[in-house]
């Protein structure tokens, strides 16, 4: 059975919010602790399909909800042209309290990341443990030619390209030289669907964005909970800055080993078993 064949098993749900309702795809036991997974800014709930599948074969034992970030899937984007990560942040809580779920794990991929983090920043004591797959870091921090230069070709090639040309030319970056030609397929086909006034959103808010500065605003019981992982040979957040980032705010990094940036699907069984695993966290580089 192929990739989109297995995603058909987890169909996309909707629930109105007071800001606009959002999609997402669930599995795993209903009276299951949550885990809430949030995607990057080229993908969509359909990225996190392997960790679907763990719940719904049991062994990730975890009620996982996998959303679509306002502006992606069938998710009302926001109201604002700009947002920054709190507005995301907030749509978060409010489809958490639309669902009546008041505690919850997080897991962010990439820009999911900057998104999870402003949401512990919001509301920490509804967060038991944070998760941070190749996180994308913001560039509030680089100079302002910088950040501006940065969005501007994010922009354009938006523009020139499309969602599918973008797809075609940046899908087999998002994993290493080892993954399957199914497996580039399914990336390709999940970023050809992305929205691009959403896409615009997303862009304008990574211009903007300072995870850093969020983690740092987190109380130190929950950024002890908290872990940043990455592969290897990610071309898009190199292993190195996110190495980084768990130095500069005092957390674990974990390898996953010779994957890209796709690792929630290139590393499935890694990752689930990360998102698995309530155990303390050993503070030095490691392996799931």
């Amino acid at each position: 059975m192929s990739l989109e064949q297995q995603l058909d098993a987890f169909a996309l749900q909707q629930q109105p919010t007071p800001g606009g309702a959002i999609s997402w795809r669930a599995a795993g036991e209903a009276r299951a602790p949550v885990l809430v997974l949030l995607h990057g800014i080229g993908s969509a709930s359909a990225s996190w399909l392997a960790q679907l599948l763990a719940a719904q074969g049991g062994s990730l034992p975890r009620r996982v909800l996998a959303w679509d970030a306002p502006g992606y899937g069938a998710s009302q984007a926001l109201p604002m042209p700009e947002p920054a990560a709190r507005d995301y942040a907030q749509r978060l809580w409010d489809w958490l309290d639309a669902l009546h779920i008041h505690r919850v794990a997080l897991a962010g991929h990439s820009l999911g990341a900057l998104m999870a983090a402003a949401a512990c920043r919001l509301q920490p004591d509804r967060v038991e443990r944070l998760t941070l797959l190749s996180p994308a870091q913001g560039y509030a921090r680089a100079e302002p030619s910088v950040q501006q230069a940065r969005l501007r070709d994010r922009l354009h090639n938006l523009a020139t390209l499309g969602p599918q040309g973008m797809a075609r030319k940046r899908g087999a970056a998002m994993l290493s030289a080892e993954a399957s030609p199914e497996q580039i397929a399914f990336i390709q086909s999940v970023m050809a669907q992305v929205n691009p006034a959403g896409y615009t959103q997303a862009s304008h808010m990574l211009a903007g964005g300072d995870i850093a500065d969020d983690l740092q605003a987190m109380p130190a019981a929950l950024l002890a909970s908290a872990v940043v992982a990455s592969g290897s040979v990610d071309g898009i957040t190199p292993a190195e800055g996110c190495r980084a980032l768990a130095q500069a705010t005092g957390l674990p990094y974990l390898s996953l080993g010779p994957v890209g940036h796709a690792c929630a699907l290139e590393a499935g069984a890694a990752v689930t078993r990360l998102l698995a695993d309530a155990a303390p966290l050993p503070n030095k580089d490691t392996k799931p």
